[in-house]
């Protein structure tokens, strides 16, 4: 079956970095476009980065243009997450998502926290 598994968020100070994973199993995951999707406390969940299968072409919030970047390493079928120069507004929860044969697949989330 399909699973995301996400790790390495973490709390860390205003300015600073973090680099999020996502393991993937139970598909093909060179034939998948991946995305990262963020949820705050009372909002919506907010999707953050994109890329494609091959990891040719990405795309971003504007809230995180810049300091993201969103890659992939098909050999370990993982999708990563660098976050750098970090914002109290960047805290949330982070999901893996991959949309595999039709149907939506999450992770369980990883917390990011940004306070000083």
């Amino acid at each position: 079956q399909v699973q995301l598994v996400e790790s390495g968020g973490g709390l860390v100070q205003p300015g600073g970095s973090l680099r999020l994973s996502c393991a993937a199993s139970g598909f093909t995951f060179s034939r998948y476009g991946m995305r990262w999707y963020r949820q705050a406390p009372g909002k919506e969940r907010e999707l953050v980065a994109t890329i494609t299968s091959t990891g040719g072409t990405t795309s971003y919030a504007d809230s995180v243009k810049g300091r993201f970047t969103i890659s992939r390493d098909n050999v370990k079928n993982t999708v990563y997450l660098q976050m750098n120069s970090l914002k109290p507004e960047d805290t949330a929860r982070y999901y893996c998502y991959a949309g595999v044969f039709s149907s939506p697949y999450w992770g369980q989330g990883t917390q990011v926290t940004v306070s000083s």
